[in-house]
Parts: C-alpha cells; structure tokens; sequence
C-alpha cells in the first residue's frame, strides 16, 4: 500500500467556545485540528450523540460510550484532535494493526473497539459524494481516503491488511466553508465513493500535513445500501433514525436561527491564540469549567490573556491557573507567572469554579499573546 509519505497535516484549532480541551495522553498534545465531517468519524458522530445542555458530553450510543468509558470525555471534547505530532507520513509499521483509528495515539484508544454498533452513514456504492472535513486549524496538506476490503469484519480491529492498497480519493489544500476553528467550518470537495461496495464498511482517512510532521487519523463506519449521507445511532442509542444529510457543501448552509447547545462552541480564531472551553462538571446552580490556551504561531508566548463573555448570568467564583478581574458579562483572564511561555503548538490551561442562576449557555472564548 503506498501509504508512506512525509507530511502532515491538522486541522482546525480555534477559538469561538467549542468545547473543551485537556491534554492527550502520550506523545501528542491536545491541538485541536480536524477529523471527516461527512462520512463522519467515530470521535465526530460520538461528539454529536453526547452533546448535552449543561455543556457536559455524554454518549449514548453503546459503542460512543465504550470509547469514552475506555478513553475518557477528553477524546470527545477533542473529537478534531486524532493525530501523531511525530508520524511524518509513515503508516504500515508506525501505526500498529488494530490501532488505525486512533493513529496509534494513547489517547484515543477507545475508537479502535471491534463493535457493530457504532454511529452509521449510509451510502451508495460508485455514487458522487460531497465530502467534508472539519477545519478547526487550516493547514496545507494532502487527504487519502481508503475503504476496507470485503473480506473484512466489524468483529475485529482495523488492520492494515483489511485496507484497499490504494486510496479511492486523494485530495491536496481543498477550499473551505465556514470559519476556521467552529463546529460547522470544513474543507469540501467531492470525488467518487468505491464502486462494487455493499454492506458495512469503514472509510478511513489519513490527514498527511505538509508544513510540519503531524498527520491525521480517522475511521468513518459506513454501510453501502443506497443511502445519500443519512447517519444513524447519534442521539439515541443506537436506534435507526436517520438524520437528515446537510447541504452540501458546495452551496453555504442557510443561517441558524437558533443553534442546537454545544459544548463546544469556538471563539473567532484570528491569530496565533486558541482558546478552547470545557465543563467539567455541572450540578444545580453550578459548575467546574477548563479553558485550555493553544499556541498556534511559530514564536512562543511570553504572556496571554483570555476572555469569557458569559450570555446567561454566570459568574466565576474561583479560578487557578490564572488571575481573573471580572467587567459585566466579561470575565478576563491572565496567565500565571509559571505558565505565560507557551511555545509554538505548546498548550496550558486554566480551571475556574462558576455560578450558573438558569440555562448554562456555553460562553464566547477567545484569548491572545499578551
């Protein structure tokens, strides 16, 4: 399988409050960048069947909350996050047999369950598909898209050999919608899904970036049955209610009037700084909150500062890592004198206890190098 290749690539970081960060387990920090939209990953579809309005993210699809009791909630408040800083375009022997969909990242080990119940996007074999891919940081890179062979079996791990040697698609810099670093902003371009397909499959995608060493990880399980996109066991346990496809996007989704809760919601990303917010916990009145700071230049930080613009009354009480004066809705935030530095793809954090009178409305994020 010509899979070696040298590049990488991530996607999408940001800033506009989406969800939360804590960092990954193991050689790669959590850095927030991309995973498949449309045929949507495990970590995406997972993301979506947990959201809930307290901020909090909690499965309910079986196979979402295996993987989150295996891998812990932070595999899902970083559903774009599913690399290795260090791959370099390798595959076969860099990332184990049974490791594909979490790219051999110790993080997300969950997503490599042999289960038949995951989250399902149903499709048509040869069909023309608009294909999306969250573009949480925009970076140059090239995408591969493989599907499994038919002698493979959702009864166990994904292994290389289960693969088509080639991909069915490669894509290089496709345009994007949307803004960089939100829940909707994606890469689009469309291609020909493998022909001669039917049944269940998994669609799995390597992001190979090409301005640094960081490659991107993906398993897309789909079913080949004359479906356009309908995607089943999100929101209810598995159940077949499909929901229905978005537009494409190759025309701009018409706008919102009233987004669905998010717990993570991210702030305009303009710069080098990314803010990332998370609930921790929630209980009646209040809540634990995380907002992880990201740099995303090629200078470290000396300094940052973070603000939170709160839309429904909340108020910090408490806070670490960190000072925080508080003006209004606004609650600003300045590092520590022990974590200002952040260098170039470093991350911190800070926690902060709040209360919350009514709805616990997820805040506008955002944050800079001071």
């Amino acid at each position: 399988m010509t899979r070696s290749r040298t590049a990488a690539l991530l996607t999408a970081v940001a800033t506009l409050a989406a969800g939360a960060v804590a960092l990954v387990a193991g050689p790669d920090p959590a850095a927030a960048h991309g995973t498949p939209m449309t045929p949507g990953s495990r970590t995406y579809l997972c993301w979506k069947d947990g959201l809930s309005p307290t901020g909090e993210i909690k499965p309910i699809n079986p196979a979402c909350t295996a993987a989150v009791a295996q891998s812990g909630a932070n595999s899902l408040y970083n559903w774009f996050s599913v690399l290795r800083s260090d791959a370099g375009g390798r595959t076969v022997g860099f990332i184990p047999d049974g490791k594909l969909c979490s790219g051999g990242n110790p993080g997300y080990t969950g997503y490599d369950l042999a289960r038949t119940d995951w989250p399902l996007t149903h499709l048509t074999s040869g069909a023309r598909h608009d294909f999306k891919y969250s573009n949480w940081a925009h970076h140059p890179g090239t995408f591969y898209f493989y599907v499994t062979k038919d002698s493979w079996s959702p009864t166990r791990p994904l292994a290389w050999g289960d693969l088509e040697e080639q991909p069915f698609l490669t894509v290089t810099n496709p345009p994007q919608n949307g803004g960089v670093g939100t829940n909707e902003g994606h890469y689009y371009f469309s291609g020909n899904l493998p022909s001669s397909k039917s049944g269940r499959h998994i669609i799995y995608s390597r992001w190979v970036r090409s301005d640094s060493q960081e490659n991107f990880f993906a398993c897309s399980d789909v079913t080949f049955d004359g479906g356009n996109g309908e995607v089943t066991g999100v929101g209810n346990g598995g159940s077949p209610n499909p929901t229905t496809p978005p537009p494409s996007p190759t025309t701009p989704p018409p706008s919102p009037t009233s987004p669905p809760p998010s717990p993570t919601t991210p702030p305009p990303h303009s710069g080098d700084c990314m803010a990332v917010y998370k609930v921790v916990n929630a209980w009646s009145g209040g809540f634990q909150g995380e907002v992880t700071i990201m740099n995303h230049g090629t200078t470290p930080f000396a300094g940052w500062r973070a603000a939170l613009v709160w839309p429904s009354g909340q108020t910090v009480t408490s806070l670490w890592s960190g000072s925080y004066t508080t003006s209004g809705s606004t609650t600003t935030v300045t590092n520590a004198a022990w974590n200002g530095t952040v260098a170039p793809e470093g991350t911190t954090s800070f926690g902060f206890l709040a209360n919350s009178p009514g709805a616990n409305a997820l805040p506008t994020v955002s944050c800079a190098r001071a």
